[in-house]
This record gives C-alpha cells, sequence and structure tokens, in this order.
C-alpha cells in the first residue's frame, strides 16, 4: 500500500482525538475523509506528517514505518501538505512564494552559491522554470507579481497548494482545499485538483463541502476519532451510522 496507517491513536490528556485508526490509500488515488467538526480529521494529517505523535499505531508510505520521523524528513520523503489557514509569505509575490519553497530540496552547495559557479546559476534556472510550471498548473500567472497579502481568499488558497507541489510530493494532503471559497472559486479548485492528479501525484482531502467528494476515488467517514464507514460518496451516503453522526437520524436522505 502506498500511504496507510495501523492502529494510529492519539490521546490528549483523557480524551481520544484519533482512535484505532486503519486507512490505506493506493497511488494515484484521491481519498476523502470527512465528518463533523471536532471528528479529528485534522489531528489524522498532523499525525501522518509528523506534525503531533501518536500515542499507539503506526504510519507507512511506500512499505517504510514513518511514525516518529520529523515533519520535515517526511516531507523530503514526499509527502506534502497544505493547512486549513493559507500559510504564505505576506510581503512576497506569488512568485517568489512559489520559489522560496523550493529549499526544503537545496540543490546548491555552500561554495556554489558563494561563488554564484555555473552549477549554481544553472541549479537556480531549473528552480524558476518548475516554478513557472507549477504557476501555470494552478493558473496563477494573473496573479505573479501580486504579494501575497494582497489575494483573494481563493488564490491564496490556490498560492497554498502551490507551495505544497514545490516540494515534489508523491502524495499531497489538502486540508479544507475549499474552504470559504466562493461557487465559481470551488469548481476552478476541483479542475486544479484534477490536474495535480494528472500529474501522478496521489492526493488525500480532509473538507466539509461536499461537492469536492465528487473528485474522490473513495471516501473514509470518521466520528470521534473513529472510522465509522467506507466507500463510494454514495455509500456512505446511505449509512445509518454516518446518518446519525451528521444528521441525528438514522435514516438516508
Amino acid at each position: 500500500m502506498f500511504l496507510e496507517t495501523k492502529g494510529l491513536t492519539k490521546h490528549f490528556g483523557g480524551l481520544a482525538a484519533v482512535s484505532q485508526l486503519d486507512i490505506s490509500v493506493k497511488e494515484g488515488e484521491i481519498v476523502g475523509i470527512i465528518g463533523p467538526n471536532g471528528a479529528g480529521k485534522t489531528t489524522v494529517f498532523n499525525l501522518i506528517t509528523g506534525f503531533i505523535r501518536p500515542t499507539a499505531g503506526a504510519v507507512k508510505f511506500k512499505g517504510k514505518e514513518i511514525t516518529r520521523k520529523k515533519p520535515h524528513l517526511i516531507a523530503k520523503m514526499g509527502i506534502g501538505r497544505t493547512f486549513q489557514l493559507a500559510y504564505l509569505f505576506p510581503e512576497f509575490t506569488v512568485f517568489e512564494n512559489i520559489v522560496s519553497s523550493f529549499n526544503l530540496h537545496p540543490k546548491s552547495g555552500f561554495w556554489e552559491a558563494l561563488l554564484k559557479l555555473p552549477s549554481y546559476r544553472r541549479k537556480e534556472r531549473e528552480i524558476l522554470e518548475q516554478s513557472e510550471e507549477i504557476l501555470h498548473l494552478l493558473g496563477l500567472e494573473d496573479v505573479k507579481h501580486v504579494l501575497g497579502k494582497n489575494l483573494p481568499h481563493g488564490h491564496q488558497k490556490l498560492l497554498t497548494m502551490a507551495r505544497a507541489l514545490a516540494i515534489k510530493p508523491q502524495v499531497l494532503l489538502l486540508d479544507e482545499p475549499i474552504g470559504g471559497m466562493s461557487l465559481e472559486e470551488v469548481k476552478y479548485a476541483m479542475t486544479v485538483i484534477e490536474k495535480i492528479r494528472s500529474k501522478g501525484i496521489t492526493l488525500l482531502i480532509v473538507e466539509h463541502n461536499m461537492r469536492i467528494m465528487a473528485l474522490c476515488d473513495r471516501v473514509i467517514v470518521i466520528n470521534f476519532g473513529n472510522k465509522i464507514a467506507e466507500g463510494s460518496m454514495r455509500e456512505v451516503r446511505q449509512n445509518k451510522e454516518v446518518m446519525k453522526a451528521y444528521f441525528g437520524r438514522e435514516d438516508a436522505a
């Protein structure tokens, strides 16, 4: 399995934010994680990417356990992520934000950079070219020179995806990628996510807006940190436990 968790558990004090969670993601899939507020969805992302340590259980990527690795090492291995809030450099332009995100994979040594050797200049050109490709992939050309702080909300969300792509992820975890967007922005963001998948990137998505689940091959539903359903969106919508968790009733809509 490409990415998986086994018995993943996290306690905060006496409360279990995530409990004995088993999830699996195949290479090339788009898998959605949904659940009511406070279900533990973002905690799952934080556990996978090393931002918090689990109480028990394991996270594996391409068959190798990564449970207790630091976030920057997990990112270097090929697991990228975004956050609910749009983390960016507000005083940098859109293009500068993307270029700066390549620093996780430094291509130049100290002396190369200090002496501006031809190898350093070549590597810098490569970063600029790859940043242009990401800019084009996400359709941000028109705001290339706009400062991050001046971007509308939808573009800020897209820029966080662009920055995550700069680490060249094999798996990208998107935490509410369309949260707060207008209907038109949502439609555009969904086409962007499809483009990202077309580049061979596997996606794991947490989102409250159910529209995005139309892109998912499978959906995992969690509530109070427990997995209560898994399957197609149609299957989970008809699941009695899901109906009870969301609406307090067991009859499918």
